[in-house]
């Protein structure tokens, strides 16, 4: 069969592979996806990669719109992610709703395990997170970045150390067996971060690339999208 290639930022794997059936019966294409570090998967597409589909921050889609990689008019937003805390599955849970909570949580931590302090978006900010609270060189030992939220939460899902916290977008968590979701990070240092999803412009299946984008932002789905960390857009 002939495959769609779609690139994305790590938060919509749970939802892309959810719809992922429904799309390949639909349209008599595979669905080939890779998903990343949104800064890794802005490269992979400026490095050639075939794309048809891009789903990456709104911000990093507008600026791929005008520097040309991205067809002007095609974008969608998939919707809202924030970026949260978590824990080991069956491992107490720590106060985290305030600075000082958080600051003592990770303070804690015997390892912090986070995505990519470059090219991630809830690595990037995680790290700002640190310097603000005071304790980045303190933990410097303690970090743990893998490339991605998803090979993160894997990572510390699968370490055998209780007393570690981890720290990626919301829906990455949700995606992850064995670890929980604690509690979005404090509003003083909330990420909400809006996603969108779009057609690339060397796509050779624009039409089918845009009934995907269709699929993911459906009314029909509202509910899948929200049950995987996806908020509503604000009205």
């Amino acid at each position: 069969m002939t495959p769609l290639h779609l690139m994305s930022g790590g938060a919509a794997q749970g939802l892309v592979r959810q719809l992922q059936a429904d799309f390949e019966t639909s349209s008599g294409l595979t669905l080939d996806a890779v998903f990343g570090a949104v800064g890794a998967m802005k490269q992979r597409l400026e490095g050639g990669a075939p794309c048809d589909v891009l789903i990456l921050t709104q911000a990093l889609i507008d600026g791929l719109v005008k520097s040309g990689p991205v067809r002007a008019g095609t974008d969608r937003k998939v919707g809202i992610v924030k970026t949260g805390v978590a824990v080991k599955a069956g491992t107490p849970w720590p106060a985290v709703d305030t600075a000082d909570n958080l600051r003592h949580a990770l303070r804690q931590a015997t390892g912090i395990y986070f995505p990519d302090p470059q090219l991630a978006t809830a690595g990037i900010h995680f790290m700002k997170v640190l310097h603000e609270l005071g304790i980045a060189a303190e933990v410097s030992e303690r970090l743990r970045p893998y490339p991605n939220g998803a090979t993160a939460m894997k990572a510390m899902a699968d370490c055998d150390d209780p007393h570690v916290v981890g720290c990626t977008q919301v829906t990455e968590i949700l995606i992850t067996n064995g670890v929980d979701l604690v509690a979005d990070l404090p509003h003083i240092f909330e990420l909400a971060t809006v996603y969108t999803a779009a057609v690339c412009s060397a796509s050779e299946h624009p039409e089918a690339a845009a009934q995907l984008i269709e699929l993911l932002i459906s009314p029909a789905h509202a509910s899948l999208r929200q049950q995987g960390g996806f908020l509503p857009l604000l009205k």
